[in-house]
């Protein structure tokens, strides 16, 4: 195995953001007003990083990969891992039960949000209407990601368009993922960075210096305690900063079904169906992203498996190449490229 190619090409090939937050920095510019702003804390940036571990061994890195640097939308599978441990715990009767039928007063007990399932939150099909944390669901409607290749749609985003059923349409929408985090923060009835610390990072063996923040005034009461939702990603700002370092180790997680040394962190069952294709759209599972039929990443196995966030952040997991690969600040228009090199270094 030689990786060398794959390293060069990755740090020639940094996003074009900048590293102190100025513009061109981040999403929430390409929304349209009053909602093109940030609402949560940012940070300065690193430089591209990153990890390749082959059988669970780390075989190269580069770059700084002990600096905790914002993750952006790779914080949604984090928080699909959050709903597995509700899940196991007996604190979601089913994936498919309705949140009307155990979470009242939150926002689904409208006639459009009543028949939403947890199944339909983590698969990006709930087609959720509201309002979560002052931004409405509409800021998202008609989105495209820069991989989603052939995709087309005459509307611009933000526009509003008239809601599906819920189950029937598949949209990308980081307002809907918020309403999923509330959602978990009552199920739990505790802060999510606290039960993913205590249940998922510090058993696999996670730093401390990662942090997951909320917006200004996301402050909850749940039976008389004050608690913040967090949000799915960083696209307002918050979210999930993490080392490279960390987030291979939540790689591995998902890459051993559930394991970590041999003692079970989250149940196998659930790792399963979060590879698991949505069925009106393929290339998606809970939370995460499939190479199914090669339609995000051409030339990459169908078996991949990716957590995908702004920024030109990706997470890598491939149980036949028994690979796993995390890469921070990498020109997005070139991921693919990138993961080809690594293919070819894995054979050579």
């Amino acid at each position: 195995m030689n990786f060398d190619e794959a390293i060069e090409f990755a740090l020639s090939n940094e996003i074009g953001w900048s590293r102190d937050n100025s513009p061109p920095w981040g999403i929430h510019m390409e929304d349209p007003a009053p909602w093109n702003v940030l609402l949560g804390p940012v940070k300065p940036r690193g430089g591209v990083s990153g990890v390749i571990n082959v059988g669970g061994s780390t075989i190269a890195s580069f770059g700084d990969i002990h600096r905790p640097d914002l993750t952006f939308s790779v914080a949604k599978t984090y928080l699909a891992l959050l709903a597995g441990l509700a899940v196991d715990d007996g604190l979601i009767p089913s994936i498919d039960a309705k949140l009307s039928e155990h979470l009242s007063g939150i926002g689904f007990d409208s006639g459009q949000n009543r028949d939403i399932t947890w199944r339909h939150l983590l698969q990006q099909t709930s087609e959720w209407g509201g309002i979560c944390v002052g931004v409405p669901d509409q800021v998202d409607h008609y989105r495209i990601l820069s991989f989603q290749t052939g995709v087309k749609r005459d509307q611009a985003k933000g526009d509003k368009r008239s809601l599906e059923h819920p189950g029937t349409y598949w949209e990308y929408n980081d307002v809907r993922i918020n309403q999923l985090s509330l959602a978990l923060l009552h199920v739990f009835k505790r802060n999510l960075p606290d039960v993913f610390s205590e249940r998922i990072l510090d058993p696999i063996g996670g730093s401390r210096t990662w942090s997951w923040e909320s917006y200004v005034g996301a402050e909850v009461e749940i039976d008389g305690k004050n608690l913040r939702t967090v949000p799915g990603g960083s696209h307002w700002g918050g979210g999930v900063a993490i080392s490279a370092h960390d987030q291979m180790l939540i790689a591995e997680l998902i890459r051993s079904r559930g394991f970590y040394e041999g003692r079970e962190i989250i149940s196998p069952s659930w790792i399963k169906l979060m590879q698991q294709p949505c069925e009106i759209a393929p290339f998606y599972g809970l939370l995460t992203w499939l190479n199914t039929e090669q339609k995000i990443f051409r030339g990459i196995p169908e078996t991949s498996i990716f957590a995908i966030g702004a920024g030109g952040a990706f997470t890598w997991i491939d149980n036949t190449e028994n690979l796993c690969l995390v890469v921070r600040w990498i020109d997005p228009a070139v991921a693919r490229d990138f993961f080809s090199l690594v293919l070819e270094g894995l054979r050579t």
